[in-house]
């Protein structure tokens, strides 16, 4: 089963992105985070296959610790998740690397269609955190 690592400072937030994933997609968490650093420590302990980050966090943004994650970990999937999207940020999430840029006012349902866009439900048996 496919991996995803959540990282938002709100802890409401992460709870409410697990339960959703956990009970609507065919992926599950296998860490959280609530900074940046957070995220790109537990992203080398865990090797998800997709990091959903958080824009606005402490000890790194989520651009900035994209940018970390791409070359620490170069097939993890990214995907920002904001409430500020904007031409400028889906530009620099592009060159950076980040596959998805997602308005936290989208529905849910989105979160999950990028998801199984990125990592085909065909594919879990390939993924390496299947076994963890």
């Amino acid at each position: 089963m496919p991996g995803v690592l959540i990282a938002d400072d709100n802890s409401n937030i992460r709870v409410l992105l697990r339960t959703f994933i956990e009970n609507q997609t065919p992926f599950k968490v296998c860490a959280e985070a609530s900074s940046g650093v957070e995220a790109i420590e537990k992203a080398k302990e865990f090797l998800p296959d997709v990091v959903l980050l958080d824009l606005a966090m402490p000890n790194l943004n989520g651009v900035e610790a994209a940018s970390v994650l791409k070359r620490a970990i170069p097939g993890v999937r990214l995907i920002l998740f904001t409430m500020n999207v904007d031409g400028l940020g889906r530009s620099l999430a592009s060159a950076i690397g980040i596959d998805f840029v997602l308005s936290k006012e989208e529905s849910l349902t989105k979160l999950a269609e990028h998801l199984k866009s990125l990592i085909p439900v065909s594919a879990a048996a390939a993924s390496p955190t299947a076994n963890t």
